[in-house]
C-alpha cells in the first residue's frame, strides 16, 4: 500500500508549480504586455510619422497570442500537464486555423469569379 500512495503523491506534486509568487510573476507579464499594447495604440498609433499602422496589427497580433499562451499554459494548467494532452488540444486547433485560412484565401477566388 505504501508504494500506491507514493505514486498519488508524487502524480500530484507535478501539479503544484502555481505558487503565488509565481501567479504574481504571470499577473505582471500579462499586464506589462497589456501596458505595451495601449501605449501602442494610444501613443505610437495616432502618431503615423512615428508607428505607421502596418506595424500596428502584427504587433496587436503576436502580442495577444502571447498573452493567450501565459492564460492558457499556466492559469489552465496545461504547462504541468503530459505532452500528449497538449499534442491532443493544439494540433486540432492548428487544423482549425489552417482552414479558416484556406476557406478565406478560396471565398476571395469566387468573390472575383462573380464580377
Amino acid at each position: 500500500m505504501s508504494t500506491e500512495t507514493t505514486e498519488v503523491h508524487s502524480s500530484h506534486d507535478e501539479h503544484e508549480g502555481m505558487t503565488k509568487k509565481r501567479i504574481i510573476k504571470v499577473f505582471l507579464i500579462l499586464l506589462a504586455i497589456t501596458c505595451v499594447e495601449f501605449f501602442i495604440a494610444l501613443v505610437l498609433v495616432p502618431r503615423s510619422e512615428i508607428f505607421a499602422h502596418t506595424w500596428a496589427n502584427p504587433i496587436y497580433i503576436v502580442l495577444t497570442l502571447l498573452k493567450a499562451f501565459y492564460i492558457v499554459a499556466f492559469f489552465m494548467h496545461l504547462k504541468f500537464e503530459k505532452t500528449g494532452l497538449i499534442i491532443a488540444l493544439v494540433v486540432p486547433v492548428l487544423f482549425i486555423i489552417g482552414l479558416i485560412l484556406v476557406l478565406t484565401n478560396e471565398s476571395h477566388h469566387w468573390i472575383t469569379l462573380r464580377m
